[in-house]
C-alpha cells in the first residue's frame, strides 16, 4: 500500500474533477505534505479533524484561478515509492522546472521543500513534486 501516492492521486483526481473540498484519512506525513503545498500557495486551506482518539481527517480546500477556472496545482507525483526509495544529498536535490515548482523531501529534521533542506544543508528522501 502506497498511502502518500494514494494521497496525491485523490488531489491530482479531486482538480481535474474541480473539486472544492477533498477528505482523505489523516496522518502525520499527509498533513505535513498539505501544510507545505498550503505554504506555497496550492491549496487554500486544511483541516484535521479527530473523529475519534485514533482516527483523524484531513479536509483540504483546493485553489483554482479566479479567472480562468485553471487549478493552482498544475502537476503533483510521486517520486520516491515504497519498492524503490530515492534519496538525495544537498547537492543532488532536484529542481523542479527551475526553481518554480518545488520537491518535498522528508529529512532528519522533518518534512520540508528541496528550497529549506538546501538552505538547512540537508538531505533526505525525495517524497514528491508539485507546481
Amino acid at each position: 500500500m502506497d498511502t502518500i501516492g494514494d494521497f496525491l492521486t485523490i488531489i491530482r483526481n479531486a482538480t481535474k474533477a474541480r473539486k472544492k473540498v477533498v477528505e482523505v484519512s489523516g496522518s502525520y506525513v499527509r498533513t505535513e505534505i498539505a501544510r507545505i503545498l498550503f505554504e506555497q500557495g496550492y491549496i487554500m486551506n486544511y483541516r484535521v479533524e479527530n473523529t475519534t482518539p485514533t482516527i483523524s481527517k484531513l479536509k483540504i480546500a483546493l485553489k483554482y484561478d479566479p479567472t480562468t477556472g485553471l487549478p493552482a496545482i498544475k502537476k503533483i507525483g510521486r517520486i520516491s515509492t515504497p519498492g524503490l526509495r530515492q534519496y538525495s544529498g544537498v547537492g543532488e536535490l532536484p529542481r523542479i522546472i527551475n526553481g518554480l515548482g518545488s520537491a518535498i523531501i522528508s529529512t532528519s529534521k522533518g518534512i520540508m521543500t528541496d528550497k529549506e533542506a538546501k538552505r538547512n544543508k540537508i538531505g533526505g528522501e525525495v517524497i514528491c513534486f508539485v507546481y
